[in-house]
């Protein structure tokens, strides 16, 4: 803590003690002393700003750092996520098809599916997969059409398109679904 400074005695209270002054020589003193505080006070606060802008500077690069960690591979992200998309079709089509599909490449697929999944999960993205009779979410899904289906409520997912994926907190893609409107009766 700095210690308190005594306050200058004026000319006028030296000379009332009855110690010879040399005016002259005392106010160029005075005012030099006067000047010299002004400008450390005026370093002081250049010190204490600089300071803060130093930790301000400090903590934005930190930000920066952890979100170029979590959010930096996410155009990557987005361009693998047709990848998913066309693997997904191709095991779908490769179940319910009527032709026999040799096990092996099936089995293959799978794999691959599995490890492109891992990698997904590894890197923080999530797949959001809404099923049919879900409640459409607005911030997790996108509507492809809307259409009136007799026992459903309006905003139920009545068709899903293609699933959505997350990158940790933020959509990389919305999934995409078909939603009841309200039927008519």
């Amino acid at each position: 803590m700095p210690q308190k400074e005594e306050p200058l005695q004026s000319l006028d209270e030296l000379a009332a003690e009855g110690d010879e002054i040399d005016f002259d020589v005392a106010a160029a003193s005075f005012d030099e002393i006067e000047a010299l505080r002004a400008e450390r006070d005026d370093f002081r606060d250049k010190f204490m700003r600089a300071l803060a802008d130093a930790e301000n500077t400090r903590k934005r690069a930190d930000r920066d750092r952890r979100e170029a960690e979590n959010y930096g591979g996410s155009r990557l992200a987005r361009d693998l996520l047709p990848v998913y998309d066309n693997m997904h079709r191709a095991l779908t089509a490769a179940k319910e098809g009527e032709e026999k599909v040799p096990d092996s490449l099936l089995e293959g697929i799978e794999l691959t599916m599995r490890e492109l999944i891992n990698v997904f999960k590894k890197h923080g993205i999530d797949t959001i997969t809404p099923e049919v009779g879900d409640r459409f979410d607005p911030k997790m899904h996108e509507a492809m059409f809307e259409a009136p289906l007799p026992g459903t409520k309006a905003g139920d997912i009545i068709q899903v398109s293609t699933n959505g994926f997350m990158l940790h907190d933020r959509l990389l893609r919305p999934a995409q679904v078909g939603v009841s409107s309200t039927p008519k009766s």
